[in-house]
């Protein structure tokens, strides 16, 4: 890893601001960690893809997480700094993020003392995460799913369907075409890329203001740099080719019916890529000592881009209370 960057520190006492090239499951990945109060609990961000890196948009829009939590960003195998052409693809399987993600929870607990995390997984990062907080739970505090992967393959048909609907509402012929000619899923990587794109678009959220947003986040926070714009969508479509096989069968009904710990799900209502009734088809289902769903009205795949300070006064007003600082050494209590 040649480029690690800089981050500000805060120049308080008792605050944190690393980045680090760590080791996990034998391969260099990049991970950064900043809060003002090391006392603060963790809190491990699951990006989504799998293969892009949210840690630009984090930062950008959500930097006032740093002041309730310790905020670990990671770039997982292949996204982001952590991008390897040498990256062997047989390594690139859910199991093997599994494990690196536990690697990753060993080191954030003996580098800040705490003996839980909170895991906020975001789209593929929520498939992930909950696999995770189900296998251990006694190292998870809170689990937050953001654009909550449940069923996957009724995701892909669902946003498939609305598009294909809104193409037809629109009468917009090319989009028709484009889509019938794919046809339903199951798709290949590459028309994944061509079916989001035009969901996202169809959705009307591929104006100005989404584009000034993603340049934002390469361009106005320290850690990020526009030349990481084309190794970021390298290492996406590379991930993507590898993993589709097998995320897009993940189904976390059958998988993860049950977690031991409370539970957030913050859906965007107008979500192109996982519609969120596909979201609480899982939510309605799933055991938990408590659980909590949120909408973001005005949001689509990233209601923490498109509705940030609700999205931040969400995290410190509901999930911070129940992971104090009593409760890094302890279990939590569920309300």
């Amino acid at each position: 890893m040649k480029h690690l960057g800089r981050t500000s520190p805060f120049g308080v006492p008792g605050s944190i601001a690393e980045i680090h090239a760590l080791h996990l499951g034998g391969v260099e990945q990049w991970v950064m960690i900043r809060g003002e109060n090391l006392a603060n609990p963790p809190l491990i961000l699951l990006h989504g893809g799998p293969g892009f890196s949210d840690t630009g948009f984090f930062r950008t829009f959500n930097a006032p997480l740093e002041k309730i939590f310790s905020v670990v960003y990671w770039d997982q195998r292949g996204a982001g700094k952590s991008v390897d052409r040498e990256l062997a693809r047989s390594s690139m399987t859910v199991e093997q993020f599994v494990a690196d993600l536990d690697e990753l929870v060993e080191w954030v607990r003996k580098r800040v003392g705490a003996n839980k995390v909170v895991i906020l997984g975001h789209s593929w990062g929520s498939a992930l995460g909950a696999l995770y907080a189900a296998r251990f739970p006694d190292k998870v505090g809170a689990y937050v799913g953001c654009a909550q992967v449940g069923d996957w393959a009724a995701a892909e048909q669902a946003s498939y369907s609305l598009a294909l609907v809104e193409a037809k509402r629109r009468n917009d012929r090319k989009a028709v075409e484009q889509l019938l000619a794919m046809g339903p899923p199951p798709h290949t990587p590459k028309d994944v890329f061509a079916e989001r794109t035009l969901a996202v678009r169809l959705a009307g959220q591929m104006g100005a203001k989404s584009m000034w947003n993603m340049l934002r986040a390469f361009l106005c926070v320290r850690e990020s740099s526009v030349l990481d714009l084309p190794k970021t969508i390298r290492g996406f479509r590379s991930t993507i080719e590898a993993m589709w096989a097998e995320v897009s069968r993940l189904n976390l009904l059958e998988a993860v019916p049950e977690l031991q710990m409370p539970v957030f799900f913050f859906l965007g209502r107008r979500d192109p890529w996982i519609p969120p009734q596909v979201s609480v088809a899982y939510f309605d289902v799933l055991t938990a000592p408590s659980k909590k769903l949120v909408w973001f009205e005005e949001s689509g795949h990233e209601p923490f881009v498109d509705e940030p300070a609700k999205f931040n006064a969400a995290m410190a007003d509901l999930v911070r209370p129940l992971v104090g600082a009593e409760a890094q050494h302890g279990a939590i209590a569920a309300e």
